[in-house]
């Protein structure tokens, strides 16, 4: 196998970070690019109150195990399979079941803060921002967090106004110093996905020789 390369996809809640990974591992083909999500390493808080875990501030560094994410990922990079957690956004709990994940020659590594955290970056062969106005980016969450986790509109825009973007503004925006490539409008953005597609091309065969 080919030796593995890191992107990271760092943005916004709801700013595309997915659908540009999606279409990555499109391109190349799900036999050679696979995508490890932030979200799935969301701390585990079945120790605590079910209230207290909805009053959790999921848009801080704290929120998510990093730590772990990193291990993985140096894993992956290694040729060895992970067991991927799987995280339950209603119960805000990891569920006890696991997803096996192989090691791929591209690994797609998406999230709100994956750029915020130095050890993170220390393993990106490639670091992406999607740039997305926030506007549209509270439309596109609302639609997703009713329809696939469960939420009210009224619970999404209060979390959106205490905590989202409030951090959005304190950590995600900052980290775009990081990127190397900077996409407006996220995975719609067919010329800024050839851009990446042909910086991953390249890399891939600067590993072959």
């Amino acid at each position: 196998m080919e030796k593995g390369i890191v992107v990271g996809i760092a943005g916004a809640s709801g700013s595309g970070k997915t659908l540009l990974a999606e279409n990555v591992v499109r391109a190349l083909g799900a036999h050679r690019a696979v995508t490890i999500a932030e979200d799935s390493y969301y701390r585990d808080l079945s120790d605590i109150a079910l209230q207290e875990r909805a009053a959790t501030n999921f848009d801080h560094p704290d929120a998510f195990d990093h730590d772990l994410l990193a291990e993985h990922l140096a894993r992956l990079l290694q040729g060895e399979s992970i067991s991927r957690p799987s995280y339950d956004y209603q119960t805000h709990t990891r569920l006890p079941d696991t997803e096996a994940v192989d090691a791929r020659a591209v690994i797609l590594v998406e999230g709100i803060l994956v750029l915020n955290s130095p050890r993170l970056r220390e393993l990106m062969d490639i670091r992406v921002f999607v740039d997305t106005d926030l506007d549209i980016c509270l439309a596109r969450r609302i639609q997703r967090d009713v329809a696939e986790r469960g939420r009210t509109m009224r619970s999404v825009i209060e979390q959106y106004e205490n905590y989202v973007r409030p951090m959005c503004l304190q950590f995600i925006e900052p980290s775009r110093q990081h990127a190397h490539i900077i996409i407006p409008g996220g995975g719609k953005n067919t010329k800024a996905l050839g851009i990446l597609q042909a910086g991953v091309d390249a890399l891939l065969l600067d590993s072959q020789q």
